[in-house]
Parts: structure tokens; C-alpha cells; sequence
């Protein structure tokens, strides 16, 4: 039965989060993985060739952590395109797949991941700014990513779009964004809380020795792990309330929304809003 689209309370929004990751776990996961195995594969890589980084200098490692930071950004862009594109369908139960949910980024990765450089760059002045003005600006840009893949506009455009969403219901963000940061650093915990008090006793055993090896791999396919499983929340989580926002303040219906997806644009462009 199509979803109806209404005004939803928080705590249906968040029950609505939950039911469509787990009504689509393998989706989700396997959105997330993909990417993800890209990267954890390259950590894997720094770790085994880490006495040759270390005996190579200063440069070439911070080659590599420059690396690792653009590679973790094009994953994360990837993921949570994908991940909003496959929202975008099964909260009106219409079937999609991994394929079809990165098809639906083809070629947009790198304005995805400039998006979130400058974006991120900005909430960032803002935390150097006595911390509140970040906390603000982080709130009102919250649907940035949901506006710039469903809407496809630029950087200026998508704040602009994801502050006009949020005004208002601001309250309602800082909310989601506490409780799946809170889920997220649980899951984490969960898995590296024990590894850390194993190198710890490890270290109390054998002073002067660095992370042992079994522990640098642990604690990276850990993250993996943790990502695949708790990552897709809040991107879910957000989706949802780009919706939620817009029928709220626009009107915007079941109807609409089903012909967005499903119109094939004359001009050889791409509908305003959908996938």
C-alpha cells in the first residue's frame, strides 16, 4: 500500500526510520558496504605497509593521510547519495536495488563531495566561532545533501534550500541528530571498547611497545562493521525529514511525488526533485 504523506510527529519519524531500515536492511548495508570495502581495503594497505611510511619520512605520510581524507570523502559522498536516492523509493514501497540506487548518482560524486568540502568547511568557521554559531549553522544546513542529490542544485543553493526546510523545526533536527550520533557512537563503542581494553592490557604487559598489528586491523574493519551497520541512519533519517518538511510547508503530496519519479524531462534534463 503507498505510503500516505502527512505531517509526521517526531517520534514518527523516527519510527518510520527504523521500520524502513529494517524493512530494507540489506539495501541499506549493502549501499554502505560497497564503498566502504574500497576504503577499508586501502587502511588495510597503510597498515601493512607501515614501516615503509615510516621509513620513507614525513612527507609521504602525510601524502598518505591527504589520500585517505579524499578517499573517505568521495565514500561518504557515494554512500549517502545512493542511500537518499534508495529512500526516495521504498518510503513509497516502490522497489529499487544498490544498482539502481548509485545509478542514481552516476557522474555526481564529485559535486556530492565538493558540496559536503564546503558546507562542512563552513559549520567548521562556526565551531571556531565559541562553538554555537556551528551548532546553528549545522542545523539549518542539515538537508544539504538530501536537497543537492533530489533537487540536484549547487552548494549556494542547497543551504539556502536546507535552511528555508528547516526553519521552524530546527528543535526536530537537533533531535535526530542526538539520538543517531548517540546510536552510532554506541555501535562503535560496542565493537572497540574491548579491543582498546585489550591494547591496553597489552601495553601493561609489554611497555614500550607500540599497537600491535592484530589491533590496528581489528579497530579498522570494526569502523567497517559499525558504519555498515549504524551509518545509513541518519542519512535515512534526514531523507525522511526532506519529505516530511516539504509537506509540511509546500504541500507537497503523493501524487507529486510520484510523478516527479516518474517523469522523463523533455529538455534532456532532470526533474527538479526526485531520482
Amino acid at each position: 500500500m503507498p505510503t500516505e504523506l502527512r505531517p509526521l510527529t517526531l517520534g514518527e519519524l523516527l519510527d518510520r526510520t527504523f521500520f524502513l531500515y529494517r524493512k530494507n536492511f540489506l539495501l541499506f548495508a549493502g549501499i554502505t558496504a560497497l564503498p566502504h570495502l574500497v576504503l577499508l581495503a586501502f587502511q588495510l594497505a597503510g597498515i601493512g605497509i607501515q614501516q615503509w611510511r615510516t621509513s620513507a619520512g614525513a612527507g609521504v605520510n602525510l601524502l598518505w593521510i591527504f589520500a585517505t581524507l579524499i578517499l573517505t570523502l568521495g565514500v561518504t559522498a557515494a554512500s549517502q547519495g545512493a542511500t537518499v536516492i534508495a529512500v526516495s523509493h521504498v518510503h513509497l514501497d516502490r522497489p529499487t536495488s544498490i544498482t539502481e540506487s548509485f545509478a542514481g548518482i552516476k557522474g555526481r560524486i564529485l559535486y556530492l563531495a565538493l558540496i559536503m568540502i564546503g558546507y562542512g568547511i563552513g559549520i567548521g568557521v562556526g565551531f571556531v566561532l565559541l562553538i554555537v554559531p556551528g551548532i546553528i549553522l549545522g542545523l539549518m544546513w542539515a538537508l544539504t545533501i538530501p536537497v543537492a542529490v533530489l533537487e540536484e542544485t549547487g552548494l549556494r543553493d542547497s543551504v539556502n534550500r536546507s535552511a528555508q526546510l528547516t526553519k521552524g523545526s530546527r528543535g526536530r533536527v537537533f533531535v535526530v541528530y542526538l539520538l543517531f550520533f548517540a546510536l552510532i557512537y554506541a555501535v562503535i563503542m560496542v565493537w572497540e571498547m574491548p579491543i582498546l581494553f585489550a591494547v591496553g592490557m597489552n601495553a601493561r604487559s609489554h611497555p614500550g611497545v607500540g599497537i600491535p598489528l592484530w589491533a590496528q586491523i581489528s579497530i579498522q574493519v570494526g569502523t567497517f562493521i559499525s558504519q555498515c551497520l549504524a551509518g545509513p541512519l541518519m542519512t535515512i533519517g534526514l531523507s525522511l525529514l526532506y519529505y516530511d518538511q516539504r509537506v509540511r510547508k509546500e504541500g507537497f503530496d503523493l501524487q507529486h511525488m510520484m510523478a516527479t519519479l516518474d517523469a522523463t524531462p523533455l529538455d534532456g534534463t532532470a526533474p527538479a526533485v526526485g531520482v
